[in-house]
């Protein structure tokens, strides 16, 4: 008798009894052509201790919107693979996002097919996030953002897996000068011959607190002022919070319309860099000294940082794709097709750049003080 309740409970079927409201279990966000283990069948309240259903395996967890997507899944109760190939201690802020045993780390090596098989064998959904802003001597980026990304689609549709989600870049274009950008519109392709229902997702540069735009930009006044060609007045952006990118991967995965969609993801409002950098240096209460700076000497700074044999702050790839006007795309659906409105960047810079403050303006109010903005 309890075992047929259990079953009802799974299937979705009221049940009721004396003083006990009915109670339907929702069904599955994804369904499966593999056997369904109970533990995986969506029961609980809503919250980290509930079980969603979504079983996910979240490739490059480790990294600035991977916290972010492996806490959102952890809040709705699902269970997460991540699979890692850096330090312990790398993956100790991820530890607390999810209810005891929901979190599975498990090393793998990304050139080793029956490593990415076993990652991704008891998932319905797989997120690849790998990338990386710089070249290594083992890791180009045709190595982070084509055959990696192509290996995991290719072995996670022969799995079964449900739904695939490979985070591109808007920008991303086969004639960008930026070799970043141009593997990452290689890497849709491959994907998307792969994994043909795969949901490909294209944020603009993303900032919140560890990221690497608003920061970058407001650490520049260690150097006496802001390189900029042209002075930024030649460039156009259009930054997106990375919180809102990450809602959008959940809404994604349970949306079961977003199958075989690409979706441009940006902010709601387009910037001049001039402006734009700018406004991070009243934010922060520092002044704002730019200057313009050629092309080839702003590549020859950057040759100089590249030679860092660890993380180089600086290289001749980021210079182009931060001086890269962000492309828009009308006919490709969006945050309002995911059920998301998007953070303007007034709203969210003071979370990131408070940090660089003075210690007298730390706790200063946010003037009314706003960049200004472009037309769409």
């Amino acid at each position: 008798m309890a075992a047929a309740a259990r079953c009802a409970r799974g299937l979705g079927l009221p049940r009721a009894g004396h003083g006990i409201s009915v109670l339907t279990a929702a069904p599955s966000v994804l369904l499966q052509h593999r056997q369904v283990h109970h533990a995986v069948i969506p029961h609980g309240r809503s919250g980290r201790s509930s079980v969603s259903g979504i079983v996910a395996t979240v490739f490059g967890a480790t990294g600035f919107l991977g916290r972010y997507v492996v806490n959102r899944l952890g809040r709705i109760g699902s269970q997460v693979i991540i699979p890692y190939r850096c330090d312990q201690y790398d993956l100790m802020y991820l530890r607390p996002m999810g209810d005891l045993g929901q979190l599975l780390f498990m090393e793998w090596d990304c050139r080793d097919k029956d490593s990415i098989q076993r990652a991704v064998q008891h998932s319905n959904v797989v997120i690849n996030l790998i990338g990386k802003e710089w070249e290594t001597k083992n890791f180009r980026f045709e190595d982070e953002f084509v055959n990696i990304p192509q290996s995991i689609a290719q072995i996670s549709k022969e799995a079964g897996v449900e739904k695939f989600i490979h985070i591109s870049h808007l920008n991303a274009n086969m004639k960008s000068p930026s070799k970043y950008l141009r593997n990452k519109a290689v890497g849709e392709k491959m994907v998307r011959e792969e994994f043909p229902d795969a949901v490909i997702l294209k944020p603009s540069e993303m900032f919140g607190r560890e990221d690497r735009f608003l920061n970058h930009y407001a650490n520049m006044r260690w150097f006496g002022g802001v390189p900029l060609i042209s002075l930024g007045k030649k460039t156009v952006k259009q930054p997106v919070y990375v919180v809102d990118v990450a809602k959008a991967i959940i809404n994604a995965i349970k949306n079961p319309d977003a199958k075989g969609k690409t979706y441009a993801l940006a902010g709601p409002h387009r910037y001049l860099l001039y402006d734009m950098v700018e406004y991070i240096y009243t934010v922060s209460h520092h002044p704002f000294i730019p200057y313009p700076l050629p092309r080839p000497l702003y590549h020859l700074v950057a040759r100089f940082f590249e030679m860092n044999p660890f993380e180089p702050w600086l290289t001749r790839d980021k210079v182009e794709r931060f001086h890269t006007t962000d492309m828009t795309f009308p006919d490709l659906p969006g945050f309002e097709e995911l059920g998301i409105e998007p953070t303007p960047l007034e709203q969210k810079a003071i979370e990131v750049l408070r940090r660089h403050r003075r210690f007298r303006w730390l706790d200063a109010e946010l003037e009314e003080v706003k960049p200004k903005t472009q037309p769409m």
